[in-house]
């Protein structure tokens, strides 16, 4: 009996295929200033092409003899030394050297209640609610789609009431998150990753400490994080610890994605649990953000964590986190100027949509919706312009656009923690919520954010 071969691949994996990994990482080569004109001239002279431009895998899928091309010029490219290195270090020490005003050490220990945590863990819940049926749309859906409901400037969820049928159309919503995140059919907290990192990142701390070490991360995203949950930078990582390429190198092996978004929205629980020690907060969040990401991505990460905990302190308006956040970045490196461009922006603008329109004109023709720098622009632009609103930090920074979700989580996150107490969010952020959330990360399926900020609460408490 003969058995008929598969007729082209079955399984058509997104942010790994390599032909589709080449024209991230001839991007990103650009950004870094690397000459790589030879080998992009190769790449398309045989057939390539570009990377997609808004999805994880391109179509039709390449023949075998490109895909062999395109490995090889990965490796190639990985070989291009950037001019802008000195300036964008990647080890910690190198990173606090780079630092001219590091923070020290906390003079008084601080402390973060159970309250504050509550209200972090709703708000960046809410934001990133708010932010899901738009992800990936382009900002003119955005508004558009908003302003035919009547929510611009957008101050409540997302909705089809009132939207044209022609309109839905031409910009329809994400299909996996629209069924459970707009308002019409919000039931508790869909899963996201957005969500499903900070529960990690609890568990992480449960089980090893705040000693714990990269590789510690790794084992636990093998045991407990399905390789399905992960996207861009974490799914090459987890894919190469799995070929058993070793931490940190499983950030640099054939990963274009690894200055994006992904270790940014894996450092809140970092920031909750170091109250008043932005220090402390962004080294931790360097050794979870190491595994996955470089520079600029690992920046993100320690910016992020060095907000948020002196959010916790208690002791800052959202002007002082985010200059705490930006005194453990590198000031020479594109991530600091990119904050700096978002919060110089808030400040010359008088209309959001015009700081936006200033942002998307500085990136749109050069970085991916998803890396990291556009949206650390957008962030600081959001929680600048909305002075610690809550309402307006979320919608600001979704109606932003490129990583939607993401942005409003962490702008949901900090502007929840400034709010001190889940009775300071508006009720009609919180109550579709229900207290509720759904995960893939084992032990956590319908927990209730009470419960995750009482466990937080333990954490912030451990020595």
């Amino acid at each position: 009996m003969s058995v008929r071969p598969p007729q082209g691949p079955s399984v058509r994996l997104t942010w790994v295929q390599p032909e589709d990994l080449v024209g991230h990482e001839l991007r990103q080569a650009a950004q870094d200033g690397r000459d790589a004109r030879e080998i992009e001239e190769r790449w398309y002279a045989a057939g390539g092409a570009p990377a997609p431009d808004r999805a994880g895998a391109s179509e039709p899928p390449a023949p075998p003899r490109l895909r062999e091309l395109a490995g090889q010029l990965l490796d190639e490219l990985a070989l291009l030394e950037s001019p802008l290195a000195a300036d964008e270090p990647t080890g910690l020490a190198a990173i606090m050297a780079a630092c001219p005003h590091w923070p020290g050490p906390p003079e008084a220990a601080a402390t973060v209640g159970r309250d504050r945590l509550h209200a972090a863990w709703l708000g960046r819940a809410a934001g990133c609610l708010l932010g899901k049926p738009v992800e990936k749309l382009p900002l003119t859906g955005i508004r558009a789609l908003a302003r035919a409901a009547g929510n611009w400037p957008l101050a409540t969820w997302f909705t089809e009431h009132g939207v044209s049928p022609e309109l839905l159309a031409a910009h329809p919503w994400n299909r996996r998150s629209a069924p459970t995140s707009l308002a019409e059919n919000i039931d508790g907290m869909p899963e996201d990753d957005d969500l499903n990192y900070p529960l990690l990142t609890l568990l992480l701390l449960q089980r090893h400490g705040r000693a714990f070490t990269t590789a510690d991360l790794a084992r636990l995203w093998l045991d407990e994080l399905p390789a399905g949950r992960t996207f861009t930078a974490e799914r090459i990582a987890y894919g190469n610890l799995l070929a058993g390429v070793e931490p940190p190198e499983t950030a640099r092996f054939r990963n274009p994605f690894r200055e994006w978004i992904g270790a940014q929205i894996r450092a809140d629980v970092h920031g909750w649990t170091h109250p008043g020690d932005p220090a402390g907060a962004a080294a931790q969040a360097h050794r979870d953000a190491v595994l996955t990401h470089t520079a600029n991505g690992v920046y993100g990460a320690m910016f992020t964590a060095a907000a948020l905990a002196v959010a916790a302190g208690g002791e800052s308006d959202v002007h002082g986190c985010l200059a705490a956040g930006l005194r453990v970045v590198p000031p020479h490196s594109r991530y600091a100027r990119a904050v700096r461009l978002g919060i110089e922006t808030a400040r010359a603008e008088g209309e959001f949509e015009a700081v936006v329109d200033r942002l998307h004109a500085a990136y749109d023709s050069t970085h991916h919706w998803v890396h990291v720098l556009p949206n650390a622009a957008l962030l600081a632009a959001a929680l600048t312009h909305a002075d610690g609103d809550f309402t307006r930090s979320i919608g600001c920074a979704v109606s932003g656009g490129w990583d939607t979700d993401s942005n409003g989580a962490t702008a949901g996150s900090l502007a929840g923690l400034l709010a001190g107490t889940p009775a300071a969010l508006p009720d009609r952020w919180t109550a579709p919520l229900k207290n509720r959330l759904a995960t893939s990360v084992p032990g956590f399926d319908r927990t209730g954010f009470d419960t995750l900020a009482a466990l937080t609460h333990q954490e912030a408490l451990r020595p």
